[in-house]
C-alpha cells in the first residue's frame, strides 16, 4: 500500500499562530481542548517545531488513562529531560533539593535533600515538592512545559498544575491538552474555575472539526497532490464528520495500489461507525506473524511500553517490533517505549483479538509485569480482571488500593476499590472488607461526592457486618462533616452508625465528640454537653491515645466556643509534647478550632498563637487539614482586624478552590458580604451574605451565619426595607436562642435592635437587650460584651438618654479598640458622635467623626467614609480635624472621589445609586462621572474598568 504523505497542519493557522503567540510570552498559561483525533497533539508539536533550536526548553509530559498510584507524575517524566537547561547547583533553590528522590536522573545536578527528612505522610511533603517543582521550572526557563491527555491526569498532577498555575515562574509557559467532556469534573480542566493571574496571559485555543474545504485541504495535503473534487470532499466530512484522525485513517484504508482514492460513490459503501476498525484491520493484513503478535501485545498492554515487555507479552522472543513500526501501525514514544498513535487505533486492534487469544495474552501481561520492581499493580489487576483470574484481581486490587492510598493518591485508591465493589463477580464474603477499606480511606482524603455515593450504596445492602457497618457509617459521617462540609448530612450518619459501634466504645467516642460541638445543628447547647460527657465515659473503657486526644481537643474547643470562664486553662491540658504524631496531629486539630472559637469571642490576639500553634505542630506531624481550615478562617481574623489590604482577592480565591463544598468557604463568603457593605455594593453583598451559611440551618458554622445575618439586616436597613430586616434578624435571633449560646450574637444583636427600634417597637428591643445580657454574664467574650453596651446606647438613645448613649458607645469604642477590631470601633465612634451632638458637644462630635472618616478611607470602606463626609458637612465647617488641604489629582488620574465614581460605573450603577453610596447629590455625581470618562479616555460607561490601586494618586484625601 502506497504510503502517505505526513501532513501539515490545515485548517489551524490562526490557533497556530495564537498557540505561538502565548509559549513565546511567558509567564503562560494555554489550554488545547477538543475531542478524540481533533488534532491537539499535532498542533503543539507543529508550534513546538517553529520555535528556534534550544529556547526555549521544551519538556513533554502524558497522562495515561491506566496509571500507578505515583501522583505528579506527568509532570516529573517531564521534567527528567530539563537537565541541560539547569545553572549550577550552587544557583538553584535548595528547596529543589526534595525532588532527588522523585528524579534521580537529575540528582547530579540537584542540591541535597532538605533536612529534617521528609515526614512518612507524603501529604506533608506536598508543599514542598510544589515549591520544589516551581523553582526548578523557574532555574530552567524559559521552558515550554507540554501536559498532554490532562483529562486521565490524577488528582495530585492537577493539585500541582494548580499550585503552577496560580502563580506561575516568571519563565514558563504551560501547555496542557484534554477532552473537554472525559474531564472528571465537566470543563475544569484544572479542577476548579482558573482565574488568571495579573501579568500571566491566558489563551483557551477551541478545535473544532474541519468543514468540507478543510477536509479537502487535508486530504490534498495527505496525498501530496492538488486536493480531492468538491464532492469526493463532502461525502469524506459527512462519513467522518471533519476529525482529521479519522480522515486520514479512512483515506489510508482507501488508497489502492497506485496511492489513488477511488471515486466519492465508494464512501457511501463503508460503514459507519467502524471506519476505523476496518482501516486497522487493513493495515494488519500485511503483517507477519511475529509483527501481528507484536501488535496485539501492545494493543493489550495499552500503555507504551519498551520492547523487552512487548516480547514477554508475545510470547516470543522475535517480537516483529520493526516491522510494525516500518508499517506504521505502532510509533516509538518517549524514551524507547513503542505504542499505537491513539487510543483509538489502540482499542480498535484489542477488539479485533479472539476473546481466548486476549486472555492468554492479558495472563502472558500478568507474568511479565509481576517481575518488574516495583509491580505495577493497577495495571496488574485490570489484566488478572481481563483475564478472568479474580482472585489474582482481588489480590492485585487490594494492593494497589493500599499502595496508592499510601503514597496520598486517595482518588486512585478509591477508583481501585470502587472497581471492585462494583463488579458482580466479587464474591460476597470479600465486599465487607473492602467496603471498611474505602471508608477508612474516604475519611482521610480530599474527594468527597463520588466516595459518599459510594459507601451510601454499600451501605443501604445488607451484606456488610454490624461492626463493618458501624465502622464504615462513621467514616462516612467525618467525611460529610470535614471535607464535604455537609454537617447536617454527615451528624445524621454518625447518629446512625452509634448502636453498631456498642462493642467499640474509642469509635463511639469519636463519633459523639463530633456531635459535641455546638457551631453546627440545632440542637440546644445542653445536647451538646450531653454528648460531650457521653464520649468522654466511654473513652473510660478504651485505651487508644489518638482517640482519647480526639476526645480532649474537641472538649477544650467546646468551652471556648461558648466562652466558658475556664476555657483558657482547659487548654493547657492538650497533649502538645506528646511523643505520638497521631496524637499531636489531633492537638494540631485541636489548636485550628480554637482558632475559630477565639475569633468568634474577640480574642484575636489569642487566636493568633492558636492558629501558629496549629501550623506548627501541624507542619511538624504532616496533618495538612488543620493548616487549610486556618488558612481559610485567617480570611475573617483579617477582616476583624482591619487587614483588609488584599483580601478581596484571597476571599474569591477561597470561594474557587472550595467549589464543590461551599460551606467551607462560609467564612470567605461572609468577608466578601462585609467589604462589599461598607464599599456600597449592595447587590454584591446580599449575594455574598446569603452564601455565607445563613439558609443552611443544620449545616452552617453558626457563629460566621449570625455575622452574615447582621449584615443582612444592616443591608435591608440601609435601603430602607425594615420588614425585611426584621424577618432576616428573627429567623438569626431565633437560632441564637434555641441554641442558648448569646456570645455569638455581638453583631446580630446590636442590628437587630436597630431594625426593632426603627420599626416603634422599643419594647421588644429591651426584651433582646436583657436576654443578651443574661446570657452572656459571666461569659469570656470580649466582643459580646463591646456589642451589648453598643445595643444599650441604641436603646439610650431611642429613650432620649444621650448622656448613657454617649458613654455605652464610648465603652464599646474603646473595647474594639483593644482588641483590635478598627471597622467597630469606627462604627461605635460615629454612633457616639451622633449622641454626643445630640448633647451639644459638635467639636467632640466632629472630632470622632472625622477619626471615623478617617479609619474608614483607610481600611477602603467608601460608603462609611462617604457618609462621614456628610455628617461632616452638616455638622459645619468649622468643626472637625484639620490637616493637609486635599490634593489636586494630575491631569489624566482620578482623584480618591472620581476612583470610587469609576468602580461604581463599572459595576454598572446609575448616577442616582452611586449619589445614594456616596452621599452626593445627582449633580455632583454627573460632574464626576464625565470627568471620569474624559480622564481614562473612553466614550461610555460600559467602557469603564474598576481603578487599579496602582493608578491612583496618592495620600486618599482626608473625610470632610
Amino acid at each position: 500500500m502506497t504510503s502517505l504523505v505526513t501532513p501539515a497542519l490545515v485548517g489551524r493557522d490562526a490557533q497556530l499562530r495564537l498557540l505561538i503567540g502565548t509559549i513565546t510570552s511567558p509567564p503562560a498559561i494555554t489550554q488545547v481542548q477538543g475531542e478524540a483525533g481533533i488534532g491537539k497533539t499535532r498542533l503543539v508539536r507543529a508550534a513546538i517545531d517553529l520555535l528556534r533550536d534550544g529556547e526555549p526548553t521544551v519538556l513533554l509530559g502524558h497522562c495515561h488513562q491506566i496509571r500507578e498510584p505515583f501522583p505528579y507524575g506527568p509532570v516529573f517524566d517531564a521534567l527528567r529531560h530539563v537537565a541541560g537547561a539547569l545553572p549550577g547547583e550552587d544557583r538553584l533553590s535548595p528547596v529543589t533539593g526534595a525532588l532527588r528522590g522523585y528524579l534521580p536522573e537529575l540528582a547530579v545536578h540537584l542540591p541535597p535533600a532538605p533536612s529534617p527528612p521528609p515526614l512518612d505522610d507524603p501529604r506533608a511533603e506536598r508543599h514542598h515538592l510544589f515549591r520544589a517543582v516551581h523553582a526548578l521550572l523557574a532555574a530552567a526557563g524559559p521552558v515550554v512545559l507540554v501536559i498532554e491527555d490532562l483529562h486521565w491526569a490524577d488528582d495530585g498532577t492537577r493539585d500541582l498544575l494548580r499550585f503552577l498555575t496560580d502563580q506561575p515562574p516568571d519563565g514558563l509557559a504551560l501547555v496542557v491538552t484534554f477532552r473537554r467532556e472525559e474531564l472528571p469534573v465537566p470543563g475544569l480542566p484544572f479542577g476548579h474555575a482558573y482565574r488568571r493571574p495579573p501579568g500571566v496571559r491566558s489563551e483557551v485555543i477551541s478545535l473544532t472539526p474541519l468543514d468540507v474545504e478543510g477536509v479537502r485541504s487535508l486530504t490534498g495535503a495527505l496525498l501530496g497532490r492538488p486536493a480531492v473534487t468538491a464532492d469526493f470532499a463532502a461525502k469524506l466530512h459527512e462519513r467522518t464528520a471533519g476529525v482529521p484522525f479519522v480522515i486520514e485513517e479512512v483515506v489510508r484504508s482507501l488508497l489502492d495500489g497506485e496511492g489513488r482514492l477511488p471515486e466519492a460513490g465508494a464512501l457511501d459503501r463503508m460503514a459507519v461507525p467502524l471506519l476505523l476498525r476496518e482501516a486497522m484491520a487493513e493495515r494488519l493484513t500485511g503483517l507477519s506473524p511475529a509483527a501481528l503478535r507484536a501488535v496485539h501485545a501492545a494493543a493489550v498492554l495499552g500503555l507504551p511500553a519498551d520492547e523487552h515487555l512487548i516480547a514477554a507479552v508475545s510470547g516470543h522472543a522475535e517480537t516483529g517490533l520493526s516491522q510494525a513500526l516500518q508499517a506504521g501501525v505502532l510509533l516509538e514514544h518517549q524514551d524507547s517505549q513503542y505504542g499505537f498513535r491513539h487510543a483509538l487505533a489502540q482499542q480498535a486492534v484489542y477488539d479485533a483479538i479472539p476473546g481466548p487469544d486476549r486472555r492468554l495474552i492479558h495472563h502472558r501481561a500478568m507474568s511479565a509485569l509481576s517481575t518488574l520492581d516495583p509491580p505495577p499493580l493497577v495495571q496488574l489487576a485490570y489484566h488478572a480482571r481481563r483475564a478472568g483470574d479474580f482472585a489474582a484481581w482481588q489480590r492485585h486490587g487490594s494492593a494497589a488500593a493500599d499502595h496508592a492510598a499510601a503514597l496520598g493518591d486517595i482518588p486512585l485508591a478509591v477508583e481501585v476499590l470502587e472497581g471492585l465493589l462494583a463488579d458482580p463477580k466479587l464474591p460476597r464474603e470479600a465486599r465487607g472488607a473492602l467496603a471498611l477499606r474505602l471508608s477508612r480511606v474516604a475519611a482521610i482524603g480530599l474527594s468527597h461526592r463520588r466516595v459518599a455515593r459510594i459507601l451510601r450504596h454499600l451501605l443501604s445492602d445488607d451484606f456488610l457486618s454490624r461492626r463493618v457497618r458501624g465502622e464504615a457509617r462513621l467514616n462516612l459521617g467525618v467525611l460529610l462533616s470535614n471535607q464535604a462540609g455537609a454537617v447536617a448530612a454527615g451528624r445524621q450518619e454518625i447518629l446512625a452508625a452509634l448502636p453498631d459501634l456498642d462493642d467499640n466504645p474509642s469509635l463511639a467516642a469519636r463519633g459523639l465528640a463530633l456531635l459535641a460541638m455546638p457551631a453546627w445543628g440545632g440542637e440546644p447547647l445542653s445536647k451538646h454537653e450531653e454528648w460531650m460527657e457521653q464520649a468522654e465515659k466511654l473513652l473510660a473503657e478504651g485505651r487508644d491515645p489518638e482517640l482519647a486526644a480526639a476526645v480532649q481537643a474537641n472538649k477544650v474547643s467546646l468551652a471556648m466556643l461558648v466562652g466558658s470562664p475556664d476555657a483558657f486553662e482547659l487548654v493547657a491540658t492538650l497533649p502538645v509534647n506528646d511523643p505520638s504524631t497521631a496524637v499531636r496531629r489531633q492537638v494540631a486539630r485541636g489548636y485550628s478550632n480554637l482558632y475559630d472559637a477565639a475569633l468568634a469571642l474577640g480574642h484575636y490576639a489569642a487566636a493568633e498563637r492558636f492558629a501558629e500553634q496549629s501550623r506548627r505542630i501541624a507542619e511538624e506531624t504532616g496533618a495538612l487539614y488543620p493548616v487549610f481550615l486556618v488558612e481559610m478562617s485567617s480570611i475573617r481574623l483579617d477582616l476583624l482586624t482591619g487587614r483588609w489590604a488584599g483580601l478581596r482577592e484571597r476571599a474569591v480565591a477561597a470561594v474557587e478552590m472550595t467549589f464543590e463544598a461551599p460551606l467551607l468557604a462560609v467564612e470567605a463568603r461572609l468577608a466578601l458580604g462585609m467589604l462589599a457593605l461598607a464599599r456600597g455594593e449592595w447587590d454584591e453583598a446580599g449575594e455574598h451574605l446569603e452564601a455565607s451559611g445563613i439558609r443552611d440551618l443544620d449545616s452552617g458554622f453558626l457563629p460566621v451565619a449570625a455575622a452574615g445575618s447582621s449584615g443582612l439586616v444592616e443591608l435591608h436597613l440601609t435601603r430602607g426595607a425594615i420588614d425585611a430586616a426584621l424577618a432576616e434578624a428573627d429567623l438569626a435571633v431565633g437560632r441564637l436562642r434555641r441554641k442558648g449560646v448569646w456570645v455569638w450574637g455581638d453583631q446580630l444583636v446590636p442590628a437587630t435592635v436597630v431594625a426593632l427600634l426603627r420599626a416603634g417597637r422599643p419594647a421588644q428591643a429591651a426584651e433582646l437587650v436583657a436576654e443578651f445580657a443574661a446570657g452572656i454574664a459571666g461569659r469570656n467574650a470580649p466582643s459580646a460584651h463591646a456589642g451589648l453596651d453598643a445595643a444599650r446606647g441604641a436603646l439610650a438613645w431611642d429613650a432620649g438618654g444621650f448622656g448613657a448613649a454617649a458613654e455605652s458607645y464610648a465603652r464599646a469604642r474603646e473595647a474594639y479598640e483593644s482588641m483590635p477590631r478598627p471597622y467597630g470601633a469606627a462604627r461605635a465612634a460615629e454612633s457616639e458622635a451622633g449622641a454626643r451632638l445630640a448633647l451639644g458637644d459638635r467639636q467632640c462630635a466632629a472630632d470622632l467623626v472625622a477619626g471615623a472618616g478617617e479609619r474608614y478611607v483607610a481600611l477602603g470602606a467608601t460608603h462609611d467614609a462617604a457618609r462621614c463626609r456628610r455628617l461632616l458637612r452638616e455638622i459645619g465647617p468649622e468643626s472637625g480635624r484639620g490637616g493637609a488641604p486635599r490634593r489636586k489629582a494630575k491631569s489624566g488620574v482620578l482623584s480618591p472621589r472620581e476612583s470610587e465614581v469609576a468602580r461604581l460605573v463599572a459595576l454598572g450603577r446609575t448616577n442616582r445609586e452611586i449619589a445614594e453610596v456616596l452621599f452626593l447629590s445627582r449633580r455632583t455625581v454627573d460632574t464626576h462621572v464625565a470627568r471620569v470618562l474624559q480622564k481614562l479616555g473612553v466614550r461610555t460607561r460600559a467602557d469603564v474598568r474598576e481603578p487599579r490601586p496602582e493608578n491612583r494618586p496618592g495620600p486618599a484625601e482626608p473625610p470632610g
